[in-house]
């Protein structure tokens, strides 16, 4: 028996294409609440009730070489995420894949939220600078990313075109990052500014991607690069307005 794929969104009818989408963003907007539910337990109950974990955590925040072990953790599991969410078949590897990535990405988000949410407060005096900084990040993020998805949706323009210049980008900046940590340097608001451009065009590519190259049935996968576009985007705004406040 022959297996016919799911038709692309950009050539199925009105109504297959607008359930893809709202499927899409409900996964978005699940994957969204499932990060912040994660950060919420790992804040609300490990770092102030379980012995040792904020100290094992500066601990390992002291040692440059522990970021190179994470960094390349994070792309193992990232890659393996992806690969069950594009390429898993059934469904549940494909939500597997599209938890995995959620949970890998709440992690390595940790040592940043603990500047802002604990080391920030401390150093200003005001209990509630961690919780504003976020909030803010969190507003900025929303806003910027409804606006890149309202010009998608509203041109209906193919960005595909940006998938090289992003790869080149990216890696340039991996490439940064890398040299960062080995030889000490840190990375500014420069470089903060620099790559939430690159999260904003890898959001007008990905948003472009679901309209014009994701088939109606891979509405798990299609969330999960939102998913990382997002993330990104408010992992670097949330890291400039630190930035501003130092």
């Amino acid at each position: 028996m022959r297996y016919e794929m799911a038709p692309l969104a950009i050539e199925s009818d009105r109504s297959q294409r607008a359930a893809f989408i709202r499927r899409t963003y409900a996964h978005l907007a699940g994957a969204i609440l499932a990060f912040v539910a994660i950060e919420a337990v790992i804040f609300g109950v490990l770092i102030p009730y379980v012995n040792g974990f904020e100290q094992a955590l500066v601990g390992a925040l002291s040692h440059p070489f522990s970021w190179l072990i994470v960094l390349g953790g994070f792309i193992a599991v990232s890659y393996l995420a992806r690969y069950w969410a594009f390429n898993g078949g059934s469904q549940g590897m494909q939500y597997a894949g599209l938890g995995l990535y959620v949970l890998a990405q709440a992690l390595i988000f940790v040592p940043l939220l603990y500047v802002a949410m604990v080391i920030l407060p401390r150093v200003s005096g005001d209990p509630t600078a961690g919780a504003n900084i976020v909030g803010q990040a969190g507003i900025l993020t929303l806003c910027l990313f409804a606006g890149l998805t309202a010009v998608v949706f509203m041109t209906g323009k193919d960005f595909s075109f940006l998938g090289p210049i992003l790869a080149i980008s990216f890696m340039i900046a991996f490439g940064v990052i890398i040299c960062a940590i080995l030889f000490g340097f840190s990375l500014g608001l420069w470089f903060a500014l620099a790559m939430i451009v690159l999260a904003a065009g890898a959001i007008l590519y990905d948003t472009s991607n679901i309209l014009h190259h994701f088939r109606t049935d891979q509405h798990v996968a299609a969330s999960l690069n939102l998913f990382a576009s997002v993330a990104l985007l408010f992992y670097y705004v949330l890291w400039a307005l630190i930035q501003t406040r130092r």
